[in-house]
């Protein structure tokens, strides 16, 4: 069984699109969807500086966009996204696409609704200086009742020894002072803010004023969500967790205990991958993994679908 999943804010690199856009259509794909959202996702996925990229406001699109990208090279609609993917997720962010490899929504809402969230958590994130740091090692008991003594929410409990704290960027110094006993690293992330905690209320309301408009399907495969793990069945619920989510923090440990659940043979990781089967080869053994980090990686990408999709003999 095959699961196909979105990386979260944090992964992109500079330049990291630069070498999709040689793939035919590619550009031209790229180029409507940034007139659609109105933003130069050509221009930040090849050009951009880190710091251009780390605004919330364009990495959560264009993150989206380069999960949705890399996907289309391997399924081009979303009945060939059924016919071999026997479950979809995305870290965060990537639930935006996620969405949209399940047929919830189609690519172009996918992209305007994750437009809309990135603006409203960059406004969110504005009234306070806040940030998130992720935890290496450590038992999670002892890690989350350090996290509550220091006032930081567990935003990302991740699995595999991860969790990720959110707070303010003194609380999070002071993490960085007084590690929890038995963590080995606590490394600030590439982000601009205390994503999936109370300081991203405020993105609630504007998200749902901008999901209210939409008409989403049902799915036409097992979704995973973030805020619990669970299957979702209806389009209706899987744009309610979205909204929700942003304040709410993600438990990709119960997703991944749902992957295994339902017999998870592969992971899949879409661009820019590396971070989620990071996670999986600690936390799911024996599963094989793939990240797609370039187009050099679809070759190897064809023949794990071709290998563990639902359709493989």
């Amino acid at each position: 069984m095959l699961v196909l999943v979105a990386p979260g804010q944090g992964a992109q690199t500079p330049g990291f699109l630069t070498p999709w856009l040689d793939l035919p259509g590619a550009e031209a794909r790229l180029r409507a969807w940034s007139a659609a959202i109105d933003l130069d996702l050509v221009h930040y996925g090849t050009k951009a500086d880190a710091d251009e990229i780390r605004d919330t406001a364009v990495a959560q699109p264009l993150l989206v966009a380069a999960a949705l990208l890399s996907a289309r090279q391997l399924f081009p609609t979303t009945d060939d996204v059924v016919r071999a993917v026997g479950a979809t997720a995305g870290h965060s962010v990537g639930e935006l696409a996620a969405t949209a490899l399940a047929g919830v929504l189609d690519d172009d809402a996918a992209l305007l609704l994750v437009r809309a969230r990135g603006l409203a958590m960059a406004e969110a994130a504005a009234v306070t200086k806040t940030g998130m740091s992720a935890l290496l090692g450590g038992d999670p008991e002892t890690t989350l009742a350090h996290l509550e003594k220091l006032g930081l929410t567990p935003a990302n409990v991740n699995g595999a020894g991860q969790i990720v704290a959110a707070g303010t960027l003194e609380q999070l110094a002071a993490l960085a002072e007084d590690k929890p006993e038995g963590v080995r690293r606590v490394v600030a992330l590439k982000v601009a803010g205390a994503f999936h905690t109370s300081h991203m209320a405020p993105a609630v309301a504007a998200l749902e004023a901008a999901a209210s408009p939409l008409t989403p399907a049902d799915p036409l495969l097992p979704y995973v969500s973030n805020r619990d793990g669970e299957t979702v069945a209806t389009g209706a619920d899987v744009v309610a967790r979205l909204v929700g989510q942003v304040a709410n923090p993600v438990r990709w440990d119960l997703c991944m205990e749902t992957f295994r659940a339902r017999g998870v043979t592969a992971l899949l990781e879409l661009c820019p991958g590396g971070t989620l089967t990071g996670i999986a080869k600690r936390a799911l053994p024996g599963v094989s993994t793939l990240a797609l980090k370039t187009p050099d990686d679809l070759d190897a990408a064809r023949a794990l679908i071709a290998e563990h999709s639902s359709t493989a003999e």
